[in-house]
């Protein structure tokens, strides 16, 4: 902890955590300020008593403590965070009833692009929306240091929670946690404890383990070139950083039924979700690279297991590589035992600094500048409306995420559950300049192909479905 003078009021700073630290070494690796942005709407087909909802904005923020983060800077222009006591801004109210509703999202998408000041200032934008056809509510811009997905499902619940309550008598949320309480607790860890040690051990033996082959989303044109060029055959990472990181996102949505099957059959096999996901994704890489049978994707870790945890807000994702081996005679539903194994073992040591397990593997393999995995994913398992159903009221929803014009990796995908229907939107982003819209739509097909081969009859090999698509 550290004491700054703030507008000639002293404030208790703290340092940055693991989870942050990431997406700081992203912004500064970023020529574009606006990288951290994430911009989201959520609309609900409703007469909306707007002063009522200004209330509850407000209301939700000053109970939540990582809506009221501020960074700052020291003399050796390390970045620490503070909190301020309360956020009395207004909430503006926009009305776009009478605009056409694409040109309404481009323009919310051009909100999502502007960079916010970076320090002593606030790192939110919330403003009330009214759009075509009845549907008003929010559109929220935050810094990914201070809220990731989980978060702003929860401030967004927390904000209905509380309009419900003032509007039709419904029951008031339960307190927030504490982000600082929370903070203080990764701080310690991260203080060489010994679980820190534990889990550093469990990172280098993986690293040591053997070195792992990059899959490129695109096939194996990246490395084939990256080999000529280096003289070297037997090069086994990649470079995928590119100097125009100009992004977009393309959202395919499984309808309710398909999700429902993929859903029903995770549940009948005790097998998590986001493990049948990777399996699929594993096998479309493993497809587009010469049936390649060693693939690492980077998994992404939510790290909010405790009631602590859930409801502190903040940012807790953490990224790591997750590497698997699989022959073709290996069968659909043994390859889920094995990423259920192998996530379950990173759950166990998802604490650990991911830019420190970054660096120890390009460390050891002499790999600076590459790596072995050409994609992200997250699965967000609780949509809002799962979160609080019998909180919030039955009514027709929309959600959105907007881009903020630019992109870190070649390619991201996020899962979620649509708030409307519980049905499964993939959320591709990605940098234009390293794949197109048509190639994102050829992905995903084959990504469907995949998990639906799989599922209806999980005993098949693994080769006998890459057969098949």
């Amino acid at each position: 902890m550290k004491e700054f003078i703030v507008n000639g009021v002293k404030v208790e700073a703290y340092p940055l955590t693991a989870a942050q630290r990431i997406h700081n070494f992203s912004r500064m690796s970023c020529p574009f300020h606006q990288l951290l942005n994430i911009g989201t709407g959520l609309y609900i087909q409703q007469e909306t008593d707007f002063d009522l909802l200004k209330e509850s904005i407000k209301e939700s923020i000053n109970r939540f403590e990582s809506m009221r983060l501020r960074f700052i800077k020291d003399e050796n222009d390390d970045v620490y965070q503070y909190l301020v006591p309360f956020d009395d801004r207004d909430i503006e109210l926009v009305d776009f009833s009478n605009w056409n509703e694409d040109d309404a999202h481009d323009e919310m998408r051009r909100w999502t692009a502007v960079p916010f000041e970076r320090f002593n200032s606030p790192m939110h934008l919330i403003k009330m929306i009214k759009l075509p056809n009845g549907f008003n509510g929010i559109y929220s811009k935050v810094d990914h240091m201070t809220m990731d997905s989980s978060s702003i499902i929860t401030f967004y619940s927390d904000v209905l929670q509380i309009y419900c309550n003032k509007r039709y008598g419904n029951d008031y949320p339960k307190p927030m946690q504490s982000y600082i309480k929370c903070l203080k607790k990764d701080l310690a860890y991260e203080a060489n404890s010994p679980a820190y040690k534990k889990d550093e051990k469990f990172w280098r033996d993986i690293v040591e383990e053997s070195e792992p082959m990059f899959t490129d989303f695109n096939g194996m044109g990246r490395l084939i070139t990256q080999r000529r060029a280096e003289n070297n055959p037997n090069l086994r990472a990649a470079c995928t950083t590119s100097t125009n990181t100009e992004a977009s996102i393309s959202v395919f949505k499984l309808e309710k039924e398909p999700s429902e099957r993929l859903l029903k059959f995770c549940e009948e096999n005790h097998v998590p979700f986001v493990c049948l996901l990777l399996m699929g994704l594993r096998t479309v890489l493993s497809k587009f690279n010469d049936n390649e049978q060693d693939v690492s994707l980077k998994t992404c870790v939510a790290r909010r297991g405790t009631l602590l945890e859930k409801r502190s807000g903040g940012t807790r994702i953490h990224f790591f590589p997750i590497r698997t081996i699989m022959s073709p005679d290996m069968t659909f539903i043994d390859g889920l035992r094995m990423y259920q194994e192998k996530q379950n073992a990173i759950f166990r040591h998802a604490n650990f600094d991911s830019v420190a397990q970054m660096i120890m593997s390009s460390k050891y393999w002499n790999t600076m500048g590459k790596t072995y995995e050409s994609l992200s994913v997250t699965y967000q398992p609780m949509s809002m409306k799962q979160q609080d159903a019998e909180k919030i009221p039955d009514i027709p929803y929309k959600s959105f995420w907007y881009t903020n014009g630019v992109a870190a990796q070649p390619l991201y995908l996020t899962v979620m559950h649509r708030v409307e229907d519980n049905g499964l939107n993939f959320n591709f982003e990605y940098q234009k300049a390293a794949v197109t819209d048509y190639e994102m739509e050829y992905f995903y097909y084959y990504l469907c192909r995949v998990l639906f081969r799989g599922i209806e009859n999980s005993n098949r090999t693994i080769g006998e479905i890459l057969d098949m698509i």
